[in-house]
């Protein structure tokens, strides 16, 4: 591919089909799950005991990928301007080093979306409660801040814990809230490995990049550690995300059909097997794309089961 020249002139691409093909990759389409995820996970809790509003479900949903594509893109312009990307890198959009996409038009896309989600919020603070606003803004802040300002929260050992709060565990509260008035200790607890589950996908980037980070100056969880402790807490967690699911079953917190979460086992052992003896960050793609499957397929499987318990 014709290397392209990185001015705020460029245009996105001649081709529209190409055109899309480029916006398409930019939102890191295989991260995209884990904001959709969480907000199925809190609906099917909600509809235990309560009538569903699907507008607010809808609302909800598209605030919660719109919000996590444009972290995508705030993760892509602010490497790019850093020096950390090149058209070598692996696991990005590619569509400043690869493309010739101007990174202003990257960062506007960015913001862009968040003034959607911004939009969509106020719909949803409409039909439930205003103190939303706050959490909302919150969310989109660290969003921004993950690798945007002064000090990224993706060059210290937080990527993880943030990740895991704010885009799985707060996104299940926050769903299930819109839905029911209130935040019930089951949709915390169920909400606790999912939150684990979507840190795991930014620990599995971060022993993907670990040598390219250390060069850089980057403290991640994985460098602090090291690769080989990093991929073991990987395997662990992953661990007690299932023995999670198998305690709220045998308090009767939960039906047993929700043990249709262990379907995703195999997923989660390829990717911990996957970055088992492996440096070359391009060796470690398949497991770290096994690592957000993990993440998709667990919480699909889970949500099945809350909505086949309702039905039963």
């Amino acid at each position: 591919m014709q290397t392209r020249h990185h001015t705020e002139s460029a245009p996105l691409l001649q081709d529209t089909k190409s055109n899309w093909k480029v916006l398409w990759q930019l939102t890191r389409p295989h991260t995209l799950t884990a904001g959709f995820v969480p907000v199925l996970i809190g609906t099917a809790l909600a509809i235990q005991n309560n009538h569903i509003n699907g507008l607010l479900f809808i609302a909800m949903l598209l605030a919660s990928l719109l919000i996590q594509a444009a972290t995508n893109m705030f993760n892509e312009y602010y490497d790019f301007k850093r020096g950390l990307d090149n058209e070598e890198s692996i696991g990005i959009g590619g569509a400043i080093v690869r493309e010739g996409m101007a990174p202003k038009t990257v960062l506007r896309l960015a913001l862009a979306l968040y003034g959607i989600a911004t939009l969509l919020g106020v719909y949803i603070c409409m039909e439930s409660s205003w103190w939303l606003a706050v959490i909302g803004l919150i969310c989109m802040a660290i969003g921004y801040l993950y690798t945007g300002g002064p000090f990224p929260i993706s060059s210290t050992p937080f990527g993880e814990i943030f990740a895991g709060f704010f885009m799985g565990f707060l996104i299940i509260l926050i769903s299930f809230f819109i839905q029911t008035g209130n935040v019930s200790t089951l949709s915390m607890l169920v909400a606790i490995p999912i939150g684990i589950l979507v840190g795991l996908i930014n620990l599995s980037n971060n022993i993907r990049d670990l040598d390219g980070d250390k060069e850089n100056g980057r403290k991640t969880l994985a460098i602090l550690i090291g690769r080989k402790n990093a991929v073991s807490l990987l395997g662990i967690m992953f661990g007690i995300s299932y023995l999670w699911m198998i305690g709220l079953t045998a308090t009767q917190t939960v039906s047993p059909w929700v043990l249709l979460v262990f379907l995703s086992v195999p997923k989660a052992v390829k990717a911990t097997k996957g970055f088992i003896g492996k440096t070359v960050p391009i060796q470690m793609m398949p497991a770290m794309k096994a690592t957000a499957q993990t993440n998709t397929i667990f919480g699909f499987l889970l949500s099945i089961g809350l909505f086949i318990s309702y039905f039963i």
